[in-house]
């Protein structure tokens, strides 16, 4: 399923969200390493962890913005535990060329990934800007952590049930040393 913005704003092209295809994973690396190098926070091996959750099979999503035919966003979603909950789907990374930052492709893809995940999961997760992830529903939570991660940045939102409460247990792939 795509979703696609069918009458752009005047002076935008038409934006595609759908699912990764093999043909886009060296497009997949360029977007993720270029939009990750304006970010203080990134590590520099995001489009590392995206090849390992596609080579473990580990990719719920694996979401691709195209405009005019070109990739210029992707969102990965992996599979992911709170506490004793299984059942959440962990977004990230989620990045956009730097010269379409401000275009709303971002938004597009994360309102398609949760669009697809509320069926079919607890709800979602994320570390990340607040201020950013705020306009989706995200927020953070007390008792919601990641080890060495300032509690504000380490954001959920549920799609029922109770507040999310545990540490946010990534997939190997990350590197977090985290309990399986």
């Amino acid at each position: 399923m795509t979703f696609s913005e069918t009458h752009p704003p005047a002076g935008r092209d038409t934006l595609q969200i759908r699912d990764e295809r093999p043909g886009d994973i060296p497009d997949i690396g360029r977007i993720i390493t270029e939009a990750m190098r304006f970010l203080p926070q990134a590590s520099g091996t995001e489009a590392a962890i995206v090849a390992r959750l596609r080579a473990a099979d580990a990719l719920m999503l694996s979401l691709v913005a195209e405009a005019e035919g070109v990739p210029v966003g992707h969102l990965a979603v992996s599979a992911a535990r709170i506490g004793g909950q299984d059942g959440w789907g962990l977004i990230g990374p989620l990045a956009v060329t730097p010269e379409r930052h401000r275009q709303g492709i971002g938004s597009a893809l994360m309102a398609e990934a949760l669009r697809r995940l509320r069926p079919i999961c607890r709800g979602a997760a994320l570390v990340g800007n607040p201020a950013y992830y705020r306009r989706f529903g995200f927020r953070a939570w007390p008792g919601l952590t990641v080890a060495g991660c300032p509690p504000e940045v380490v954001l959920a939102l549920p799609f029922g049930g109770a507040a999310p409460e545990g540490e946010l247990i990534h997939h190997p792939a990350f590197g977090l040393h985290q309990p399986g």
